[in-house]
């Protein structure tokens, strides 16, 4: 199921910095015709915008302030992006945070806001609402594959963005929408959400799990943001629909998900 990201509209989520900023870049030099970014961080999505700007020109960059996890709020970058270019073909739902001591805000985040993107790319890509159809990319986690001691509400949000890209990226949604879902689950990489300064123990539910975790960490290569963007491309680009794939220490690659009877001890 290939896709030509030449001249396409694409809204990212998260977009400001991180994964998100990387896509964005990554994306306009595979040809895209524009980007829009959806953030909450007024500031750092202003220097995003002006640094693709000063490399891309004034009319391949939006900026939306935007509460991923208000859906009325999410809708309005929909609505922006629609104004300025008429269309949209590619969402990525990229917008995502770290905090299992927080673990609402983290729920609101990493999934409930994943389900208002899905649901409001199917309908403003979808062919049957009069769009052109396109691709939805979740971001999940290895971790989502995995799970994780040191965060366990993060990574079951994680899973949750795994199983609700599964679930709508079948032929049901596809066939009557057009729009292929895919899911991408990076490693550990470098990003503000993970720097060593960031992980405070409050970001644990338990004081000792940080250290738990950074012990663990210290043999993993914190790949770059560039490298999941080039991933996300990829899965994009190549992947089939409900297809999940990895992006860990800079390789790309799908993995199959079996049935339940497989994996029957």
């Amino acid at each position: 199921m290939m896709y030509d990201l030449k001249e396409k509209i694409v809204l990212i989520s998260g977009g400001a910095s991180g994964i998100g900023f990387s896509c964005a870049k990554e994306i306009l030099r595979a040809g895209a015709r524009a980007v829009a970014i959806a953030d909450i961080n007024e500031a750092n999505g202003k220097a995003a915008a002006e640094q693709l700007i000063k490399e891309f020109g004034t009319e391949k960059v939006l900026f939306v302030k935007t509460d991923v996890t208000n859906k009325s709020h999410f809708e309005e970058a929909f609505k922006r992006t629609l104004e300025k270019w008429k269309n949209i073909d590619v969402l990525i739902n990229n917008a995502g945070t770290f905090n299992d001591s927080q673990y609402e805000l983290e729920i609101a985040v990493n999934a409930t806001s994943v389900v208002h993107g899905t649901l409001l790319g199917l309908q403003y890509i979808g062919k049957d609402k009069g769009g052109k159809g396109g691709v939805i990319v979740n971001i999940a986690s290895q971790f989502g594959v995995d799970g994780d001691t040191s965060f366990p509400i993060y990574s079951a949000t994680k899973s949750f963005v795994i199983g609700l890209s599964r679930s709508v990226g079948t032929p049901y949604y596809y066939d009557r929408t057009g729009v292929k879902i895919v899911t991408v689950c990076p490693g550990l990489t470098n990003t503000p959400l993970t720097h060593h300064s960031s992980l405070t123990e409050t970001k644990f539910l338990f004081p000792d799990l940080r250290q738990r975790f950074m012990d663990r960490s210290k043999s993993v290569i914190n790949q770059p943001t560039e490298s999941v963007a080039l991933g996300v491309i990829t899965s994009i680009t190549n992947g089939e629909n409900g297809s999940v794939w990895i992006a860990e220490d800079n390789e790309h690659y799908e993995i199959d998900l079996p049935n339940r009877k497989a994996l029957r001890k």
